[in-house]
């Protein structure tokens, strides 16, 4: 009885089959007269080896190709746009299977390749300074439309420059924890040996600060890295620049943060873009000396990526030394990380779907 229900259940519902957990999968087969442990070859090619279709699977026959083709979809994320930055920066644009866009970037440097993923299409915050913030939120992505952005752009990674991916940063469109599930399940799928088999230290998951779900993280006890879009150390100043800071205070931000670190024992990276008459004095920087002292940490400062829809500018270079020289002596691990992929729209901040869907 149980396997006629789900034969009528797949039967009437034509679903991706990279949603099918391995134990689905292997009923389904059973259902069909099919051998079970088809389903461990199948999504070793969903996964460990990236297919793109049903017909690359070579060691799977033409008849249960044909059953998964009848029952199953297959939505494979594409390359829609790519452009190369003169600090050979690569943006790219991916053309998901229900035909939204959302953006990527690859960013190479002397001691690492990086990956910078969205989460969402779009994005339901609205921080004044970035683009993303700008645009609506459509939808959450899945975990495999994740997965398929580092999948792409380490084969951009591997044709420019001969070298893999070392490591991922979840820094792109939208607010990674609220899509919670599917970017831990993306991250699993990851660093799982049936999958790409990365490290967890190797993955960063970058939040403007959702503080319950900070929470959350410390619960179940993640192994990757957080990153904490933080901007300013004073709740008037953060809450003008960033919304989310009205319901998500500086105290609670704090509050979780211990209990992410409690449970994690994970140091967390603290973002902070330097502004020009906004958050750039010797109050500031003491502001935030003194969020720092919560937990073990580091701060980024980060340049300011100019964007249409706001008039930001960055601090002056004398005012970002006795900024970062203000921490220095307190013995804050601060450093000063400057822009990349400027020129195409590709650095923090900038990425925005322009064109029309």
């Amino acid at each position: 009885m149980q396997n006629f229900i789900l034969f009528q259940y797949f039967r009437k519902m034509k679903k991706d089959i990279r949603q099918i957990t391995l134990p689905e999968l292997q009923e389904f087969l059973k259902t069909q007269g099919e051998k079970p442990f088809r389903a461990t070859q199948i999504l070793d090619w969903l996964w460990k080896k990236s297919a793109k279709s049903f017909e690359e699977m070579t060691n799977i026959s033409v008849n249960l190709k044909n059953l998964l083709q009848e029952h199953f979809t297959f939505g494979v994320v594409t390359i829609h746009t790519k452009q190369v930055s003169q600090d050979g920066t690569i943006k790219v644009g991916f053309r998901l299977a229900d035909g939204n866009l959302v953006e990527g970037v690859l960013i190479p440097a002397d001691d690492r390749m990086t990956a910078c993923v969205s989460s969402q299409v779009g994005c339901s915050l609205t921080c004044k300074f970035c683009a993303t913030g700008y645009m609506t939120r459509k939808r959450n992505l899945l975990p495999a439309e994740i997965y398929d952005q580092v999948v792409l752009i380490d084969e951009l990674a591997k044709t420019h420059y001969n070298v893999p991916l070392t490591n991922i940063v979840y820094m792109g469109m939208g607010e990674p924890l609220l899509n919670y599930a599917n970017v831990l399940k993306s991250v699993e799928l990851i660093t799982s040996p049936e999958g790409l088999n990365m490290s967890y230290k190797r993955i960063t998951v970058s939040t403007a600060g959702v503080a319950k779900m900070i929470m959350k993280l410390g619960e179940d006890k993640v192994k990757f890295n957080l990153a904490l879009s933080l901007h300013a150390a004073n709740d008037t100043k953060r809450n003008e620049i960033m919304p989310i800071n009205e319901t998500n205070t500086l105290e609670n931000l704090a509050d979780a943060l211990k209990f992410y670190y409690q449970e994690t024992k994970n140091p967390v990276t603290y973002e902070y873009i330097v502004f020009e008459n906004v958050n750039d004095t010797q109050q500031d920087a003491q502001e935030l000396y003194q969020f720092t002292k919560n937990i073990p940490c580091k701060v980024n400062i980060i340049e300011y990526n100019p964007i249409q829809e706001a008039d930001y500018k960055n601090t002056s270079e004398e005012n970002l030394y006795h900024f970062q020289r203000y921490l220095e002596k307190r013995n804050v691990n601060v450093h000063v990380r400057r822009s990349r992929g400027k020129d195409i729209d590709a650095a923090c901040g900038q990425l925005a779907i322009k064109e029309k869907v």
